[in-house]
């Protein structure tokens, strides 16, 4: 599936990781970083797009993808009797490097990864999914991503996997996977409870799927998982944003908070999957009600920002 060789970041642009008024992340499963966020201030991530030109070709894109389809929190408190979403954990230079061999070693980043023996594994340990693990170093300000981890003895075995410096905006090898089928980074795209509660506003794009995509891919994104050469179909990348006249007024507070950012940053295409499916961090303290009002969000509120060149090799 995907390799890595990036560098994704998890602050504020400023020599400070902090970032103005940022302090030290906490530490463990699902920790809040306490205002410091993912790649510098000028990162594509943290870029805003609200007044970007649309693509020439939004109408047939998010056709697509579907008109009538709607917005889906892929994640929340309560799914089969426990929280959902893909989990990810925080932890400090203490935490040891540990051997991981990969199915798909040619695009991966080598181990030694800081990988806990209980790290989070997404869908839990008897999953037979994505199996995503993330892992924040907030003293080595790195981020550790792999798909399909297993833990084997103190070592882990992963189909692929990716390290970014959460300083830099370095972009990983074209042509390259990570532990996302477009080669971007995974953690930066979520939707973190201490963002929306505590913070009460996302400062970055979010992270989508599709069921259809195109064989190719737009940056920041550096790799396609796709043979439909369609150019109505959305490439890897390809970021959409909830239109200006989109009344979110009336909507609970969480929700508000994400379709603001869906407005401001937008969110980008990362994997195959549901239509209009958006990403986000397990937390049994998520309010479902309110998360559940996304999906009165329907594919005609969204328009593509522009694109740019489509990359088909």
């Amino acid at each position: 599936m995907w390799s890595v060789v990036l560098i994704a970041a998890c602050g504020s642009g400023s020599t400070d990781p902090g970032g103005p008024g940022g302090g030290d992340p906490s530490l463990g499963p699902g920790a809040g970083l306490n205002g410091r966020r993912p790649f510098p201030d000028n990162n594509p991530w943290n870029t805003p797009i609200a007044g970007a030109p649309v693509d020439p070709n939004s109408d047939a894109l998010v056709a697509s993808i579907g008109v009538g389809g709607s917005l889906h929190p892929d994640f929340g408190a309560d799914y089969n009797g426990g929280p959902f979403g893909i989990p990810y954990v925080v932890i400090d230079s203490t935490v040891p490097m540990v051997p991981v061999t990969f199915d798909y070693a040619d695009e991966s980043d080598p181990g030694p990864y800081p990988i806990p023996r209980d790290a989070p594994i997404e869908g839990g340990p008897s999953s037979g999914g994505d199996r995503h693990v993330l892992v924040v170093d907030r003293d080595r300000w790195e981020l550790y991503e792999l798909f399909s981890a297993y833990p084997s003895g103190m070592a882990w075995q992963a189909g692929s996997g990716a390290v970014f410096d959460l300083g830099t905006n370095a972009l990983r090898p074209a042509g390259w996977t990570s532990a996302d089928a477009a080669g971007l980074p995974i953690f930066p795209g979520l939707v973190r409870y201490d963002e929306v509660v505590a913070q009460k506003e996302i400062r970055h794009a979010l992270r989508f799927t599709a069921q259809r995509t195109r064989r190719g891919y737009i940056s920041p994104a550096r790799h396609f998982a796709s043979s439909d050469t369609s150019s109505v179909r959305p490439p890897m990348g390809m970021r959409v944003r909830l239109k200006a006249s989109v009344d979110i007024s009336g909507y609970p507070p969480s929700a508000r908070v994400v379709l603001q950012a869906l407005k401001t940053y937008g969110m980008m295409l990362a994997d195959n999957g549901g239509n209009w499916f958006v990403s986000g961090a397990p937390d049994a303290r998520w309010n479902d009600a309110e998360l559940n009002t996304l999906k009165q969000i329907r594919g005609s509120d969204f328009e593509v920002v522009e694109m740019g060149t489509v990359v088909t090799n």
